[in-house]
């Protein structure tokens, strides 16, 4: 059963990484535009740095809980470990979203402030 387990965690983990990484990507860069004062070099490079982080983090998370993951016996604990696992990733990301938007804002009122 774990196979099975792992083979559903792997591919819709997959589809949220990407699909989430490329529209923060994407649309975030009209934010770090506006909060790194219109520089647009800036811009991309924060923004690519962002999105690369963003994908390290995600797989290294991702290998890390499959190397936790307990023995599954029937269907109920398939479903259950697989809704956890990825509830614990979609968490990380989210929080980890939130904290780069306030280091951008931090770092553009330091900016600011000189």
């Amino acid at each position: 059963m774990n196979y099975i387990a792992y083979i559903i965690y792997l591919v819709t983990t997959y589809i949220i990484t990407v699909h989430v990484g490329l529209v923060l990507h994407k649309n975030g860069r009209l934010f770090i535009l506006d909060e790194l004062g219109n520089n647009e070099k800036l811009t991309d490079f924060v923004n690519k740095i962002l999105l690369v982080g963003y994908y390290l983090i995600n797989l290294g998370y991702t290998a890390y809980m499959l190397s936790t993951w307990q023995h599954i016996h029937d269907w109920v604990g398939l479903v259950s470990s697989i809704c956890s696992m990825i509830g614990r990733i979609v968490l990380t990301l989210g929080i980890s979203h939130y904290l780069n938007i306030c280091v951008i804002i931090f770092l553009k009122n330091k900016k600011l402030s000189f």
